[in-house]
């Protein structure tokens, strides 16, 4: 049974972090959606508001039109008295107790309406202001909102080129190491050659005025200083 509750406080406590990390990833959303709906609520409130400024306003006229009755029948038991009809009066006075009691009720519940749409009307224009400023504070949420992800965007860019460029950097020194290693092997195999190769002898023999091409360069200079020396001869005449 331990088992059996810890796997379920186990699945409890995972439902509750990833409906947390849900509301979290969407909480500018559900902030609007909040306030969209709390403005549906008030434009409910404004049509019952409607409703019972329409009571006010019936209350109102049915106020007017017991004032009026009261003071017709007032009028007529003024008549009946004046008419010395004693009981006609007095069933007219009786009539206009209860129209007195009606208009007192009315008046109550006139008062009631008012009472209630004042505090209606405030309570709206509460609620609109706080919405107003709630509109206002998803507005900056949604740039902020936008401002972090451009933020993140440019980092992970740079983070991403910066690591381009290292691989690229990488890759260069090694091109810069591989022609390094081939420019010293070239040196070094001519160093080898010069030292024992075909062409380390010649220079030697050279070197000793031995062969081919040992002191060339005086040789030429002995041939040339010849024809300097040499008397040129005249030119031959031209036979007619």
């Amino acid at each position: 049974m331990t088992v059996i509750k810890k796997l379920v406080t186990l699945l409890r406590g995972s439902a509750r972090e990833i409906g947390e990390s849900v509301i979290d990833s969407n909480a500018t959303r559900i902030y609007e959606q909040e306030i969209i709906d709390a403005k549906h609520s008030i434009e409910k409130a404004k049509g019952d508001l409607t409703g019972v400024m329409a009571k006010e306003m019936q209350s109102a006229r049915e106020i007017e039109r017991l004032k009026g009755e009261v003071a017709r029948y007032e009028g007529l038991a003024l008549e009946a008295l004046n008419k010395t009809q004693e009981g006609l009066a007095l069933d007219v006075a009786a009539k206009v107790g209860t129209l007195e009691q009606e208009l007192e009720e009315q008046a109550k519940a006139h008062a009631s309406y008012a009472l209630q749409v004042s505090r209606l009307k405030e309570l709206i224009k509460s609620a609109e202001a706080r919405i107003r400023e709630h509109e206002r504070e998803i507005g900056i949420a949604k740039t902020t909102e936008s401002v972090y992800r451009a933020t993140q965007s440019i980092s992970e860019n740079i983070g991403s080129g910066g690591s381009r460029l290292a691989s690229a950097r990488e890759s260069l020194e090694r091109i810069r190491s591989r022609h390094e290693d081939l420019a010293d092997r070239m040196t070094a195999g001519q160093q080898l050659e010069d030292e024992f190769g075909h062409s380390a002898l010649e220079k030697k023999l050279a070197a000793a005025g031995i062969g081919n091409d040992a002191d060339r360069t005086g040789k030429v200079m002995e041939r040339i200083r010849a024809r300097q020396a040499k008397p040129s001869e005249p030119p031959k005449p031209v036979s007619e």
